[in-house]
């Protein structure tokens, strides 16, 4: 079955735009593995707007479960943590400096030999790495000259279709790119906008999906229906 990683990103922004500790973030680390998450998401950014480099480190000490790190490792500052902390996985997002959130994926044709580079700074450390990339056929089969050893569809535009009607032409790219994947031997993840209403479609179409790292929506589901049952909702969306 399909992992649900969870993105705890925004309890970060919450407890921040008031100083303090609450929420305290190390707390819903913890909490997301008891609901029953796979695994725990942060994109510490260099503004540390919402998740602290030393919210990694303390996380770190904590997790039984699977760890995964996003960020981009054109940051020195990014890559230390990294290698520092030892994640379960790296994903590499090309964000640009003070982005609101990601919005894009690599050009692995272009950035091909920087990322087998930096790809291969992790995977020395014993890091899983994936890297965040359109569902654009070109893009995947760059990323597997990469080295890499997943990727992850953005799935923002997934999102925008479905949510206007058109859950067939919304799926088809990732399908096509998912299926790419397979057959080049990549592992394969999802994120962006994936909620309850979309989640479930997409899960069910896409062939050989690993894990999902969800955030935005499912804290935001959390204020209404409580945290636990938000995690156990998200769950279920991913049993066949």
């Amino acid at each position: 079955m399909t992992k649900l990683s969870v993105n705890i990103n925004k309890f970060a922004t919450l407890r921040n735009s008031r100083g303090g500790n609450n929420p305290d973030v190390l707390q819903t680390a913890i909490d997301a593995q008891r609901f029953g998450a796979d695994g725990v998401t942060v994109h510490p950014r260099p503004d540390e707007r919402h998740i602290r480099y030393e919210d990694v480190r303390q996380i770190r000490k904590i997790i039984t479960t699977e760890f995964n790190i996003e960020g981009n490792p054109t940051e020195q500052k990014f890559v230390d943590l990294v290698l520092e902390t030892r994640p379960h996985q790296v994903t590499l997002v090309p964000d640009a400096l003070g982005q609101l959130t990601s919005d894009h994926g690599w050009d692995t044709i272009r950035h091909k030999d920087y990322l087998i580079d930096i790809i291969g700074v992790f995977k020395k450390a014993g890091i899983r790495v994936s890297i965040f990339v359109d569902p654009v056929i070109a893009m995947v089969e760059g990323a597997a000259a990469t080295g890499t050893d997943r990727i992850e569809l953005y799935t923002e535009a997934y999102a925008r279709e479905f949510a206007a009607g058109k859950p067939e032409q919304a799926i088809a790219p990732y399908i096509s790119a998912a299926k790419r994947a397979k057959e080049l031997e990549l592992g394969l993840n999802a994120g962006h906008d994936l909620d309850l209403h979309n989640l479930k479609y997409f899960a069910q179409h896409i062939p050989g999906l690993d894990e999902v790292s969800i955030g935005h929506a499912l804290v935001c589901d959390a204020i209404y229906l409580g945290y636990e049952n938000a995690v156990q909702l998200y769950k279920r969306q991913l049993k066949g």
